[in-house]
């Protein structure tokens, strides 16, 4: 039987599947049944200090290949999503679980990463610097210096195992210039890609944009998102401290697409789109791929061809 334990850190899953922030995350009960999925773990909605309702309806189409959202944040506070993961870390000792804030100012944020760091909260945040669709709001992770002052900020007193969620990058310099910023910081894990911000698709039938907030601009994902998370991916393999490691999101939609990140460097492999469409049955169907993949190319464990792409010579 083909092995899909994996670790972060110290952290250990007997899964490389999980969900994306923002799907099927939203309340508890959505929490519980990823919890009792065949994910091996689980991210919390991106929380706000308090809670958000977020962009008006409709905020979300599916796609030929994939999905357009601009949902805007909604979340029901970090306190509702700090209390599930108390109580959920309690009743599953064995099962780490990640706790993602996603503040909309640097105060937020270091407002709610002390509340954080003075909690009993033992498992992984995700600093989510990659919101593309809160109205004028810039994603942080597109202005280095920002980012680099937000971290510095943060880890000047921020002790917890974390790590951050980045937005997509499309230029060689720009992954060596985010690279070279975290590189400086304690960071156990970096989650590439978020959706590719602001894009815009249309309905045939109405001439009208498939979404209502912005003006129909939206966050790009599902296949259409593929070729760029195994680029990020695979680029900040190459260019991170070995002990930061790689979560990689976007495009799956069968086995051998979570292949395909891990391959290109991902120790953990984040489902989106398809578990929005599909539900959490999606992980039952993709562990069965991923194994079916795994075992045609010989491989017994994870560790075997993670982050063994070959490049032609």
């Amino acid at each position: 039987m083909t092995d899909l334990h994996t670790s972060i850190d110290k952290f250990q899953f007997n899964n490389v599947f999980m969900n994306a922030s923002g799907v099927r995350c939203y309340t508890k009960d959505e929490l519980d049944e990823l919890a009792q999925s065949d994910a091996g773990t689980l991210v919390t909605k991106s929380a706000t200090q308090t809670k958000r309702l977020g962009n008006p309806s409709p905020r979300y189409a599916p796609l030929e290949l994939g999905s357009i959202n601009s949902m805007g944040l909604p979340n029901e506070g970090l306190e509702y999503y700090l209390d599930y993961a108390l109580d959920f870390q309690k009743a599953h000792p064995e099962k780490p679980i990640f706790l993602s804030v996603a503040g909309l100012s640097m105060e937020e944020n270091l407002a709610m990463a002390h509340t954080i760091e003075n909690s009993d909260f033992n498992g992984l945040v995700e600093f989510n610097l990659s919101c593309p669709n809160v109205p004028g709001k810039p994603q942080t992770g597109y202005d280095f210096d920002r980012t680099q002052e937000v971290l510095t900020n943060l880890f000047d007193f921020f002790t917890k195992p974390a790590g951050v969620k980045l937005p997509p990058y499309f230029d060689l310099a720009q992954f060596d210039q985010m690279a070279t910023i975290l590189n400086q910081f304690p960071l156990k894990f970096v989650n590439s890609i978020n959706s590719l911000g602001n894009g815009l698709m249309i309905d045939p039938e109405t001439d009208t944009a498939l979404i209502k907030p912005k003006g129909g601009f939206g966050g790009i994902g599902g296949a259409y998102a593929k070729p760029i998370a195994l680029a990020n991916v695979r680029a900040f393999a190459q260019r991170l401290d070995p002990k930061i490691q790689l979560i990689g999101t976007g495009g799956v939609t069968n086995g051998r697409d979570a292949y395909d990140l891990i391959l290109a460097g991902a120790s953990l492999v984040q489902v989106g789109t398809l578990l929005q469409e599909e539900g959490t049955v999606a992980f039952t169907r993709l562990t069965r791929e991923l194994r079916a993949v795994m075992q045609t190319k010989g491989y017994n464990a994870i560790s075997d061809f993670r982050g063994q792409l070959k490049v032609l010579s």
